[in-house]
């Protein structure tokens, strides 16, 4: 494993780092370009991969046509690309179906339901 999930499991301090790490890079993801952007996907869905942090991470991302960028998009594609290529698509259908992360939301916002225009 990379030294970023192995300090994750080593003390909870550096996996609230890398959340907070996770929010602040979403949030400005906008001003990377496409590589450093496709880096970061990945370094995250690595974390996420190997449970070096939560999947709740996800739960900030918005993908409607008014909360994203380009930018965000291409991260997010990387990002589930990458998570399907680690874990393959059946045990990432689990992850995504698990019920404690149903019932937590995690997802709501990145498969929005609640608009016809945000289904799209």
């Amino acid at each position: 494993w990379p030294p970023s999930s192995r300090f994750c499991y080593l003390n909870q301090v550096y996996q609230d780092h890398f959340v907070d790490a996770f929010i602040k890079q979403y949030q400005t993801i906008h001003r990377l370009e496409t590589n450093k952007l496709r880096n970061v996907a990945r370094l995250f869905a690595h974390l996420l991969e190997s449970d070096g942090i939560p999947w709740s991470v996800l739960g900030m991302v918005h993908i409607t046509e008014d909360d994203t960028t380009s930018s965000s998009r291409i991260f997010i594609k990387i990002l589930f690309q990458d998570l399907a290529e680690e874990l393959g698509l059946k045990r990432l259908n689990e992850r995504l179906q698990d019920p404690a992360s149903v019932a937590g939301g995690w997802f709501d916002a990145i498969f929005p339901k609640d608009l016809p225009k945000n289904t799209r």
